[in-house]
């Protein structure tokens, strides 16, 4: 970064700062990393005419830091594989970040420094299409990085949510590959959301075109059947989630077998637990499905066995896999 850029950074983000030179309160305040510069997310503006504001053309990855009171530290979560995955959503969709990964991990890292956060934070990091265009544009493309606040779920106050079987079906890898976490394919969660809102439930579930259970809007999807934890493949049309990995490897730890297979609907109305899992969701409880409840209808002990564990390896600076832990 040259100088006048780290003056310009420093003036404004002494103007963002409390009195106290603790992170600003106000979300408009904060620095974010745009188009080449750190800057206050109200000046961050993007043209309504670009192909990333009319077709959703862009790429993405929410990634999540917990502060660690032990270490005064706040810790990212498995950055590097969110890094990957999202130059291979860029490769699939045909866009060239400008940035490599070392210097984007770079940015990230500096975007929360700059912000000074003392807390638990989302961040977004989007590679996009900007200026005006259509679909089919593949430049400029530029990329924005934008930390927020965002608390974990206190795992003593955790509810099980109701769930329901949409009528709307999972894309695929023929139409929408779903590898690829584009913001234009939220769009099937969306339709399968306001349907299971209407119809009074919380969470909808995804079938693939097979009719297998896939998965739900932005998170995987878990169930446990006589002590044994089961999800749906990554070829029943699901995200290659971070998350899900994350949960697979801690309950081998646990010593809890688990199996990646197809997954029949009527599979959860006989369920002992189940939940839902992805960086923003954590470790979401669903305690009844089409209004069936799972088990005895609350939130089991092997869901809550997970969470303890994810939760420690997350924000704890002395926990296991210290690789999937960035300081900053």
């Amino acid at each position: 970064m040259n100088n006048a850029l780290t003056n310009a950074v420093v003036t404004t983000r002494s103007e963002a700062l409390g009195a106290d030179g603790s992170a600003a309160t106000d979300p408009t305040d904060r620095l974010i990393y745009f188009k080449g510069a750190f800057v206050p997310a109200c000046e961050a503006k993007v043209s309504v005419l670009s192909p990333t504001s009319q077709f959703g053309l862009n790429v993405f990855e929410g990634i999540r830091g917990y502060w660690s009171a032990d270490a005064l530290q706040l810790l990212l979560f498995r950055l590097p594989e969110h890094i990957e995955r999202l130059f291979q959503s860029c490769k699939i969709l045909g866009l060239k970040c400008p940035l490599g990964a070392e210097e984007l991990e770079e940015k990230i890292c500096k975007t929360i420094t700059l912000n000074r956060y003392q807390e638990d934070v989302a961040i977004r990091a989007t590679v996009f299409v900007d200026e005006e265009g259509s679909w089919s544009s593949s430049e400029p493309v530029q990329v924005f990085i934008a930390p927020m606040p965002r608390p974990r779920t206190n795992i003593a106050a955790i509810e099980g949510k109701s769930a329901c079987i949409s009528t709307w079906k999972r894309i695929d890898d023929r139409t929408l590959p779903p590898r690829v976490k584009c913001g234009a394919n939220y769009i099937n969660g969306r339709y399968a959301f306001l349907e299971a809102k209407r119809n009074g439930f919380e969470i909808p579930f995804l079938l693939d075109a097979s009719g297998k259970v896939s998965e739900s809007p932005g998170a995987c999807i878990f169930l446990v059947r006589n002590g044994e934890l089961v999800t749906p493949s990554i070829s029943n049309s699901i995200l290659e989630s971070i998350t899900r990995d994350t949960i697979l490897r801690l309950a081998l730890d646990l010593g809890i077998q688990v199996r990646e297979r197809d997954v029949d609907r009527s599979e959860f109305y006989i369920a002992d637990e189940a939940f839902v899992c992805g960086t923003a969701a954590e470790i979401g409880p669903i305690t009844s499905v089409d209004r069936l409840p799972i088990g005895r209808g609350k939130v089991g002990p092997i869901t809550t066995s997970l969470y303890e564990a994810y939760l420690n390896v997350v924000s704890n600076a002395n926990a296991p896999y210290p690789e999937w832990r960035t300081p900053v």
